[in-house]
């Protein structure tokens, strides 16, 4: 299994990478063309995100992104195992467990 992506929405954005960089070493980048606004940090060992805060799902907390090769039978899975669907993308999905804690699923491409 990949490393997964965890992000986190930020109030601030230039305080928010100056912090993880400051705290961990991570420089993170602007992301590239279609992969959604914000900045990503990749070596291997962490991948973390960084996005301007906004409304929606993923806007409240950190959030960890895990990587699957089929989305859609994943979200079938999660519903299955006492799950929730909160936001269904093609790309990615932010779901939340049978406790009721948010997550995210990224489609890997095979």
């Amino acid at each position: 299994m990949p490393t997964p992506l965890i992000e986190f929405p930020a109030d601030d954005a230039d305080r928010a990478l100056r912090f993880w960089k400051g705290v961990l070493g991570a420089d993170l980048s602007p992301r590239p063309d279609g992969a959604g606004s914000g900045w990503v940090f990749e070596d291997g060992a962490m991948r973390l995100g960084v996005h301007e805060r906004g409304r929606g799902p993923g806007d409240t907390a950190s959030l960890p992104y895990f990587g699957v090769t089929d989305l859609a039978a994943t979200l079938v899975r999660v519903q299955e195992l006492g799950g929730s669907v909160v936001h269904p993308g093609e790309r990615w999905a932010i779901c939340r467990d049978s406790e009721g804690t948010p997550f995210a699923l990224e489609h890997l491409s095979a």
